[in-house]
């Protein structure tokens, strides 16, 4: 009974396998000199390439998508070559690190749709929001469509506009809370990445990382809401004690300011 033939290993020339991966044969070269492309097998003077060359060229594209620079991909393939890391794992890992920690993402909508969520523009608002960012005007797509890059900052600031805090006091106070909260989400991560393993994500395999940033992702907020509300709560009462701020006295009606100048 005859044996089934398995078919021989397509091997490429560098043109062909840069052909195959849809780059250009310089950076081929360029792959294999940082080291993140095995080198060929030699055939007299010519440099013979196997599917598992293209396999690596199709991986790397897909890592540089998720925006890895070449030397983290080649210490994360490292990493994997030496049994060190589950390649399958990592790139589980990685989504999760893309993962958005808000459901508010940029809008587009149409002025009837901005109307509709800002309730009535008095004259001069939108030009206001326009000048600090929270809307801002597309640079292609249809007229009379506007940007928002964050609907839910943008209701907030509607909500204290109406309370009597306006625009522009409101974006300044979110500018600050924004810087601040760079710096805080920095160093936080900075003191997490050094105890990983030592008391963040367990034993710091990628699984344990991917399971410690979902419970951050999901129980941070909430402790970020009541950080600040106490310490919003000390400083505003710490100004008043203070006797801050000069408060001015109500306005009186007219009718009675009458009566007092005439008694």
């Amino acid at each position: 009974m005859p044996t089934a033939q398995t078919e021989p290993e397509r091997n490429y020339t560098i043109d062909e396998l840069a052909a195959a991966a849809g780059l250009p044969s310089r950076t081929v070269r360029h792959y294999q000199s940082e080291g993140v492309l095995p080198s060929p097998r030699r055939e007299g003077r010519v440099a013979v390439y196997a599917a598992s060359h293209l396999e690596r060229l199709q991986l790397i594209g897909r890592l540089q998508d998720r925006g890895l620079r070449l030397d983290a991909i080649r210490d994360v393939l490292r990493q994997v070559e030496r049994g060190q890391l589950s390649l399958e794992a990592w790139l589980g890992l990685d989504e999760r690190v893309r993962a958005s920690w808000s459901d508010d993402g940029p809008a587009l909508l149409s002025e009837a749709e901005l109307q509709s969520r800002v309730g009535d523009l008095p004259p001069g608002l939108l030009a206001v929001l326009l000048s600090v960012d929270l809307v801002r005007r597309p640079e292609s797509g249809p007229r009379d469509t506007y940007l928002v890059p964050s609907p839910g900052l943008l209701k907030v600031v509607i909500a204290l506009q109406r309370s009597g805090i306006d625009v522009e006091t409101s974006a300044g106070a979110l500018e600050l809370l924004r810087k601040r909260s760079r710096g805080t989400a920095d160093d936080l991560v900075g003191f997490l990445l050094r105890r990983t393993g030592k008391g963040f994500a367990r034993a710091g395999t990628p699984e344990d990382v991917a399971e410690a940033l979902t419970a951050l992702r999901t129980n941070l907020a909430p402790v970020m809401e009541l950080l600040v509300a106490r310490e919003m709560e000390r400083a505003v009462r710490a100004a008043f004690e203070k006797g801050h701020p000069r408060l001015t006295p109500p306005a009186r009606p007219r009718e009675a300011a009458a009566r007092e100048e005439v008694s």
